[in-house]
């Protein structure tokens, strides 16, 4: 077993833990609630904390938020204790969240800079699919006055088991705020039960969910000012394997079935437009993706075996990017890679065979090493530790990103 497989096989036992067992929370009369500092803004609570912090279970507590000069909120949160990576946070984008006090938590308040968000129109929770017991969503970042502008569509990452569209909010204002592009950042099913399905989820399920969620901007791209031909995709970690999914996987786009019938493996969108023909979806899906940025993503179904219930080679391959992609002679698709030198859940051994793989096909590959990064540096939480990561590492190559986007959509 490799270290990277050895390494998500525990984060998927923590993430199984967590989320299988919910009602697993010790019955207590009070809990202890945090107040974070904020910078650049500040936050009200109503009743008020007292000084111990001690706060009797089932207290409704409403926090209210204000931004100071030049800041605009991102979000009130609350954070406690759970899932796989060791935290989890509840966030409003709105001035007012209600939380009812059933555990110890912290909670506070985010601001930003007013350039960050002042030209973008934001809307929240866009519904495509609703194949389970949560409704799959994404999250539109669109320049005020937007026209056929190319779109960038954003896989969060998590182990295939935890987050949604919210963790890329940060890496998104980034792609969109100087005018050039649409963006998207989308939700999808968890892996297996994680949903609280009661069919286990699985992991062509979860591609399959990327490509109802393209469709479905697709379709509406026009409303937000987006050109519905013109797509970049990005990920980071496993969404770095579902974007690189999106990007080389879409020409097995089909109605087949997904191994039902030996040897055929074929994806089927989790949405498919009204009057549309699977055919014409994995045309367009397959004609609009022009380019692509997997961040720290994992290529090869041999890496993250822990997430798969399939055991059979065929199956493996067919949602192994590595294994799929094009000669350029046939559909170029240029990568943008990045991974930072400290990331010991991704090494440089398990990006290295695809990128390999994407040279010998003809493919333009601009693979970084980012000095000092560790893993999910495009990852954006109300936590101070994972905002200074962004601004150090995901600003910066953010920028290099979208420059490449650039050389494709604005030669």
């Amino acid at each position: 077993m490799s270290r990277t497989t050895y390494i998500f096989s525990l984060l998927f036992a923590f993430a199984y833990t967590a989320y299988a067992n919910p009602n697993t929370m010790v019955v207590q009369k009070a809990f202890k609630v945090t107040q974070v500092p904020s910078e650049h803004g500040s936050y009200v609570v109503s009743p008020a904390i007292p000084a111990d912090g001690i706060v009797p279970s089932g207290t409704e507590l409403t926090v209210t938020a204000t931004a100071t000069a030049g800041y605009s909120l991102d979000a009130i949160y609350y954070t406690f204790k759970g899932g796989p990576w060791g935290t989890l946070s509840v966030e409003s984008f709105e001035p007012t969240m209600k939380i009812t006090v059933d555990r110890d938590l912290d909670l506070g308040a985010v601001f930003v800079k007013n350039s960050l968000v002042e030209n973008l129109n934001v809307t929240h929770d866009v519904v495509y699919a609703r194949p389970g017991k949560k409704p799959l969503k994404y999250d539109v970042f669109s320049p005020k006055g937007a026209h056929k502008l190319p779109m960038v569509i954003i896989v969060h990452g998590g182990g295939w088991s935890a987050n949604n569209e919210d963790i890329m909010r940060g890496l998104a204002r980034e792609l969109a705020k100087d005018d050039r592009y649409v963006v998207f950042s989308i939700d999808y099913r968890w892996i297996n039960n994680l949903d609280g399905d009661r069919e286990a989820n699985s992991m062509h399920q979860l591609i399959e969910d990327v490509f109802g969620a393209i469709a479905h901007i697709q379709e509406h791209a026009t409303k937000y000012g987006g050109d519905p031909d013109r797509i970049a995709v990005t990920g980071d970690s496993a969404g770095g394997h579902l974007s690189a999914s999106a990007a080389v996987l879409c020409s097995l786009i089909g109605d087949g079935g997904f191994g039902i019938a030996d040897g055929v493996y074929q994806f089927a969108p989790t949405y498919i437009p009204k009057g549309k023909s699977m055919e014409e979806v994995r045309s367009r899906i397959m004609g609009a993706i022009k380019v692509a940025a997997p961040s720290y993503g994992l290529f090869s179904a041999s890496d993250f075996k822990p997430f798969i219930r399939q055991e059979d080679q065929g199956y493996l391959d067919a949602i192994s990017p590595v294994a799929h992609v094009p000669s350029s002679a046939h559909r170029a698709i240029p990568h943008f890679m990045v991974r930072g030198t400290e990331d010991g859940l991704v090494t440089k051994n398990v990006v290295q065979p695809y990128v390999q793989e994407l040279k010998e096909q003809g493919q333009t590959v601009q693979n970084i090493e980012v000095k000092g990064a560790g893993h999910a540096f495009f990852d954006w939480k109300p936590d101070t530790q994972t905002r200074k990561t962004f601004e150090r590492y995901g600003v910066p190559y953010a920028a290099k990103m979208k420059s490449f986007f650039d050389s494709v959509f604005y030669k």
